[in-house]
């Protein structure tokens, strides 16, 4: 497969938020009897769109090319889609206007030194940079420290949704809170399908997760997508026990398609105290490393 299909994605995802809209949600008039579909009909989102049913049905079939902004929020608003959900449509819609352009490029799959470097200053939180297909690629030594579960794996770039989802078992054990970061996972790739979806490698990734995990499939099928800027995780690390961060995610105007993460807690708190720990037993881990590495065959 050489790129997303486009008219399928747009037919799915609008067909499944049209689904999730009772009548009276819409402030329509939900009359007697058992109604053939799940939601709301086609004509009733043509109606609370100010657009024709015709209209709405060719966008709903995966023609969204040409329609404009105002067109576009409109039915937004119709739909009642949150911020996530309208990102992901004007990307649709920008996207499947662009055929014949120039494509898109996959995801970085590198930092620059001086990014490193920033990383590296950081030195009383987790720090990292991923792309958008999540691969992890650049940390500091904390963050190495916090997510070493998921290196584990020797395959490199680690993958944090590849963790999630290929490795279930110590996945469930390091995030408290799986089933939400599996759904969250998967919502962001979604996203990030709907903005590049000609990414080869972000292509091979949904196609891996998609074979080999039955969760990830269902995951995919909702239609989901989420935004990952700020918040709150918990997790269990093997070391030092519960973590409950706070977490701020934050794109790099200067790298298109990287975002830096960053995880911290109150001062004083049980985390804190944590992360120090968390410290400590990292550059322990370092210095066996050296002495391993220097130590005479």
């Amino acid at each position: 497969m050489g790129t997303m299909d486009l008219r399928s994605e747009i037919r799915e995802f609008l067909s499944s938020r049209r689904a999730r809209i009772a009548p009276e949600q819409a402030g329509l008039p939900a009359y007697g009897g058992k109604r053939r579909v799940k939601g709301l009909r086609r004509e009733e989102v043509a109606m609370l769109a100010g657009v024709s049913v015709d209209y709405y049905v060719r966008m709903e079939r995966g023609s969204l090319a040409g329609a404009s902004e105002g067109v576009l929020d409109a039915l937004a608003s119709a739909l009642q889609l949150d911020e996530a959900e309208r990102d992901h449509l004007f990307a649709l819609a920008r996207e499947s206007g662009a055929r014949g352009s120039r494509r898109r490029r996959n995801a970085p799959s590198t930092v620059r030194p001086v990014l490193q470097q920033v990383l590296d200053a950081i030195t009383d939180a987790p720090a990292w940079i991923r792309n958008g297909r999540h691969d992890m690629l650049a940390m500091n030594q904390l963050a190495r420290a916090l997510y070493s579960p998921v290196f584990a794996d020797p395959r490199r770039p680690a993958n944090t949704t590849r963790f999630v989802y290929l490795h279930p078992g110590p996945a469930e054990e390091f995030f408290i809170d799986y089933d939400q970061i599996a759904r969250d996972a998967a919502a962001m790739l979604r996203l990030e399908a709907g903005r590049n979806p000609h990414d080869q490698e972000l292509i091979a990734l949904v196609g891996e997760l998609s074979t080999r995990s039955e969760l990830f499939r269902q995951r995919w099928a909702s239609q989901d997508v989420r935004f990952h800027r700020s918040g709150r995780k918990r997790l269990r690390h093997p070391a030092v026990g519960q973590l409950d961060l706070d977490f701020e995610a934050m794109e790099l105007p200067s790298e298109p398609g990287l975002q830096l993460n960053i995880y911290t807690a109150p001062a004083d708190s049980p985390t804190a105290d944590g992360l120090k720990l968390l410290a400590s037993w990292a550059a322990s881990q370092e210095k066996l490393v050296t002495k391993r590495h220097s130590s005479p065959a």
